[in-house]
């Protein structure tokens, strides 16, 4: 008979009087545990668990305080803080001002070695740049050797420093800033003060002046709802790129451009939207904005602004692989702005194998003329993305219209874009609607011989939709594979029962994939 071996009380073989197991780690795993709390006051109340937990706080390389933390602690932390440099510092304070920043990124300025980000929000409402106005603007110190900042400051200002060298900055983020002072953004991020940035971010934010970039490093570039406002003789919204290494640059809503100029010999993909709009909305050709583009290695091009070959010139542009165009609407009056700008890009660009257009639908078509007849040719291309707001008009013919252009397309996708959550705005077509004419797209033949994938996302299981669909199978003759999705409206019954549909049309060798949602 076997005793079993009894066991140790719990005060065997254990000194009441030594330190716990957690206490006896290393300081560098110790170090990690309070990294992990991601909040300097966590770690900061770890000190009184033991002599060998007080203070390890301030050997930390990497300080988080989060949203909403007060500026005067943040700087009362960083005043304790010991350890020789910061890998990180990220602080989301409430109600900063100049005199509570800026004294502690004085103090992190020389310390810091990876990224700073910083986040300040204001608890009453009113307009970001009238409450920056009232609360004046600091001045951002020179992190000699941070590697990221991200600013997204609200109602607090800034100015950037006339002086320094940003030696290790490879990415820069404002978002939400308002700009202050003399020194020029252009001057700050150019090469002699930032050798290495490789990735500038503007957002939402206002008081840039006239943008002037000169890199030798620079890879991508993002300015989206940015206001110019003019602070020197140049004139009035001037944005002037100049670098040997862009690959990507994308324009979003820069407002009060008049002019633009980019030099960037390995731009591979480039956007521009909504920047042109005071020309849209029809300026006088005096105050006709100006582009001139130089980028000789461009693959990807999305204009979705205004156009006049007169005034935007593409020089060298000769490599082009996809343009995207601006809205065209399929139905109106042949006066419409945004048709031109897509004629004439399609003029300027002959040669190139992928085309991204977004069609849109007009709620009553009664008076208007078939304009999408305008696009005479297009390229061979071999893929075709088309984003289409259909407000519940069918799309059959147009269409139609553009796969004619294009019978050596081998994949095809089309997003029904969500119809208007405006209850006046109309989503079903009245009786009678002449949405289908020209209806020889429903008796036609068609031969897409190369075509092999089709996508439709968006769907809402109309008798439209299903009419579409039936057509794309009888003229992709060597279709493989086709994917549906459907707009989250629908529900799941409803979608498995349009999918059976579709299945019945489709062919074995056909993959159907679906039902899926949006």
């Amino acid at each position: 008979m076997e005793i079993p071996a009894q066991r140790p009380k719990p005060s065997d073989g254990i000194d009441s009087g030594s330190e716990d197991r957690l206490t006896d780690l290393p300081e560098d795993l110790r170090l990690r545990i309070l990294a992990n709390t991601r909040d300097v006051a966590v770690a900061a109340r770890t000190s009184v668990l033991s002599s060998r937990w007080r203070r390890l706080w301030r050997l930390l390389p990497g300080l988080i305080f989060p949203f909403p933390s007060d500026p005067h602690r943040v700087h009362l932390a960083l005043q304790s803080h010991e350890a020789p440099a910061l890998r990180l510092l990220e602080a989301g304070v409430l109600d900063g001002t100049p005199d509570s920043v800026a004294p502690w990124l004085l103090i992190v300025a020389p310390r810091l070695t990876g990224r700073l980000s910083l986040t300040s929000r204001a608890a009453e409402n009113g307009s970001a740049e009238d409450m920056a106005d009232e609360r004046g603007a600091f001045e951002l110190p020179c992190c000699q050797n941070a590697v990221s900042i991200r600013l997204e400051l609200g109602p607090l200002g800034v100015s950037m420093p006339p002086l320094g060298v940003f030696t290790r900055l490879n990415d820069l983020s404002l978002v939400r800033v308002q700009l202050h002072g003399p020194c020029m953004l252009g001057d700050l991020v150019s090469s002699p003060r930032c050798p290495v940035l490789r990735k500038l971010i503007i957002k939402h934010s206002s008081g840039l002046g006239n943008l002037a970039i000169h890199s030798d490093s620079l890879l991508g570039i993002c300015l989206k709802d940015v206001h110019l406002h003019p602070a020197d003789a140049l004139g009035p919204g001037h944005v002037t790129i100049e670098s040997k290494s862009l690959l990507q640059m994308g324009l979003t809503s820069v407002h009060s451009l008049q002019q633009l100029t980019v030099t960037a010999p390995a731009l591979d993909f480039f956007y521009v939207d909504s920047c042109f709009a005071d020309y849209r909305a029809g300026a006088s050709r005096h105050n006709q904005p100006v582009a001139n583009i130089y980028a000789p290695r461009l693959k990807s091009l999305y204009w979705h602004d205004a156009y006049d070959p007169s005034s935007t010139q593409f020089a060298n542009i000769e490599n082009l692989e996809t343009l995207g165009a601006y809205l065209f609407r399929v139905y109106g009056r042949d006066d419409y702005a945004p048709n031109n700008y897509l004629l004439r890009l399609l003029k300027r660009f002959q040669l190139f194998l992928n085309i991204r257009l977004m069609l849109t639908y007009i709620p009553d078509i009664t008076d208007g003329q078939f304009l999408i007849e305008d696009i005479a040719r297009l390229p061979n291309i071999t893929r075709m993305s088309l984003d289409i707001c259909p407000l519940g008009h069918s799309v059959g013919a147009s269409v139609f219209h553009l796969l004619r252009m294009s019978t050596g397309l081998k994949t095809l996708w089309i997003t029904l874009v969500a119809t208007t959550s405006d209850p006046e705005v109309q989503t079903v077509c009245p009786s009678g609607c002449g949405c289908d004419h020209p209806s020889n797209w429903k008796t036609e033949e068609l031969a897409l011989n190369l075509l092999e994938e089709v996508e439709i996302h968006e769907l809402r299981g109309t008798e439209h939709e299903a009419a579409l669909i039936k057509r794309l199978f009888d003229w992709a003759t060597v279709l493989k594979k086709m994917t549906v999705t459907f707009q989250r409206s629908v529900n799941e019954s409803e979608a498995k029962e349009f999918f059976q549909m579709l299945q019945s049309f489709s062919r074995p060798e056909i993959c159907m994939k679906g039902p899926c949602f949006a």
